[in-house]
């Protein structure tokens, strides 16, 4: 056998001549040459002529593929130990709202489970979401802050800051979109001016988001939902044409803001309220007369009103259960109650606890708590009426828990406004701008 190196036959010639094995071009894996390499390209560096690689396990030219989510739930430790999953979540579902944030520090199959829809669809639909009362207030010194209100607990939480564009904002809108949305949109800057910043806190996550701008910059406008549809009217914005006529609308579902029918008159709405489907409101024009519109969403169309329904409306007003209730005193001790068949207001009721005229006693809001009509006042007390028997009404503990907060410097905004209470002074600069109810 001749070797596969041999001197040359030239005489007088010291070259050697080196023969090269041919390469082989096998079909087989060659994968497995090394535990470490994942992809053929890696094999390649290797084994000369390594072909595609027929294990499943191992994709070419990329990493290795995770395991299916089918994969993953057999795989993955059970939401209770000795327990299948949906007999889990009939437990969790009934843990109390105010546990929640604490129930996602368990685990990550906890947190995806109370950060989805999923969880709270169920607790609405076995009547178990709680409501709270969301305050936002304004500080003597200009600035804006909030906090909650748990009803069952007779407690108020604290909240994450409001985005700092919102901190000192003038004139900006509050709405809930879908039961646990709360947005904040247009208003004005100190500043920056008129925005058109949205933003919206979900009471799910406890957390800010950013959502589409309006398509015009506004400040002191009026605002409702109508259908789960956000619906912005009127209002000011820097430059010649002060006061607007334009409107628009913001639909969740599609996530985009449309422009609808203008007013007839540009307006700053000082009363809004929604009745059997439409939106009243009642304003002053650019010379400062009054006007009233409303706005009907299922026509797209604005017309002129001069109804009883608008020239007896007081702030503060609420649509609840089909009926339009309104304050007749300052602490929003007395309430009536319009009667379209005729046109007018009538009393409803009068507690006859009137807690004096005071900035401090004044109502700010009315909303609807727990099917019950909820009188929210300056001072953060808050009064529940049934509606079905207006001769009962409960008063919470929130004031008296408010000013204890206060008090052991929890809530740093309002220490200054307490001491000045307690010196003698007024509230006269601390007060409620917007007040709405969140639910999960």
């Amino acid at each position: 056998m001749m070797d596969r190196t041999a001197p040359n036959s030239q005489v007088g010639s010291d070259r050697v001549v080196r023969v090269q094995a041919p390469l082989v071009d096998s079909v087989s894996c060659y994968c497995k040459v090394d535990a470490g390499l994942k992809t053929v390209a890696g094999a390649r560096k290797f084994v000369p002529g390594a072909k595609l690689c027929l294990q499943p396990e191992i994709v070419p030219h990329g990493p290795r593929i995770r395991n299916s989510r089918r994969e993953r739930s057999r795989t993955q430790a059970p939401l209770l130990p000795g327990l299948p999953d949906d007999l889990a979540i009939a437990c969790l579902i009934r843990v109390p709202r105010v546990e929640h944030l604490n129930l996602r520090l368990v685990c990550k199959r906890w947190n995806r489970l109370l950060s989805g829809n999923y969880y709270y669809s169920l607790r609405k639909k076995l009547g178990m979401a709680e409501e709270w009362v969301y305050v936002i207030k304004r500080a003597r010194d200009g600035k804006i802050s909030w906090n909650a209100f748990d009803p069952n607990h007779q407690l108020w939480r604290p909240l994450p800051p409001v985005p700092a564009d919102y901190s000192e904002a003038l004139g900006f809108g509050c709405a809930v979109l879908s039961g646990c949305y709360l947005y904040l949109f247009g208003g004005k800057d100190p500043s920056k001016g008129s925005m058109r910043r949205v933003v919206f806190y979900n009471a799910r996550t406890n957390k800010w988001h950013r959502a589409p701008d309006m398509l015009r910059k506004r400040h002191f406008f009026g605002s409702c939902v109508v259908n789960n549809c956000l619906y912005v009217a009127g209002g000011e914005c820097e430059g010649n044409q002060r006061t607007l006529r334009s409107a628009e609308v913001y639909d969740p579902n599609k996530n985009r803001w449309t422009s609808i029918a203008e007013m007839s008159t540009g307006m700053v709405p000082l009363i809004g309220v929604v009745y059997e489907g439409n939106w009243f409101l009642k304003g002053l024009d650019s010379d400062g007369q009054d006007v009233s519109e409303v706005y009907a969403p299922t026509t797209n169309t604005w017309s002129t009103v001069s109804g009883g329904i608008v020239t007896g409306c007081r702030n503060p007003s609420i649509s609840l259960n089909g009926r339009l209730y309104a304050s007749d005193c300052r602490d929003g001790c007395k309430l009536r109650v319009y009667e379209g068949a005729t046109d007018s207001w009538n009393k409803f009721m009068d507690s006859e606890h009137h807690l004096g005229n005071s900035k401090a006693f004044e109502a700010a809001s009315f909303v609807s708590l727990n099917g019950k009509l909820g009188i929210i006042r300056n001072n953060m007390s808050i009064s529940l009426i049934d509606v079905t028997n207006p001769v009962s009404s409960i008063e919470t503990n929130s004031a008296r828990v408010w000013e204890a907060i206060a008090g052991k410097g929890q809530l740093k905004n309002f220490v200054s406004s307490l001491w000045s209470s307690l010196a003698g002074r007024s509230w006269l600069k601390d007060h409620i701008v917007h007040c709405q109810v969140l639910q999960a």
